[in-house]
């Protein structure tokens, strides 16, 4: 096997397997949790539309296309700057310290839907 075809592989075999999950099987979840918590699906696509840049008819596409979480953020027609604000622990590992870019904008996902499901005010979680 060529060096370069088995630098790849490595490559594959190292990523997480939320990458290749598609985001839309992982939004009803999402919903769920703020729904639990009398928040609304409405909310949930507003933080989503505010950290990546997604009009809602964009989100809207990307879920019907069964785009994957790393498809989904390479694709982002513009990410927030004030996302870099997200601050906090998700799955026991601080979001801010993650290194692995996807990774960590996976995570700031994952922080804004959790205060959502805590009742922050929205205009606290979209760090306004």
């Amino acid at each position: 096997m060529r060096e370069r075809d088995k630098a790849m592989e490595e490559h594959a075999i190292e990523k997480h397997r939320i990458y290749t999950t598609s985001l839309a099987s992982v939004y009803p979840h999402y919903v769920a949790k703020a729904e639990r918590k009398e928040r609304t699906k409405a909310e949930v696509d507003e933080i989503i539309c505010w950290l990546t840049g997604y009009s809602p008819e964009g989100l809207g596409t990307q879920l019907q296309e069964q785009i994957d979480f790393e498809t989904f953020f390479a694709q982002a027609p513009r990410m927030n700057p004030s996302r870099a604000l997200i601050k906090g622990v998700v799955c026991g590992v601080r979001v801010e310290e993650i290194k692995e870019k996807t990774m960590r904008e996976i995570r700031y996902l994952d922080k804004l839907i959790d205060e959502l499901a805590r009742g922050k005010a929205m205009t606290k979680i979209l760090r306004a």
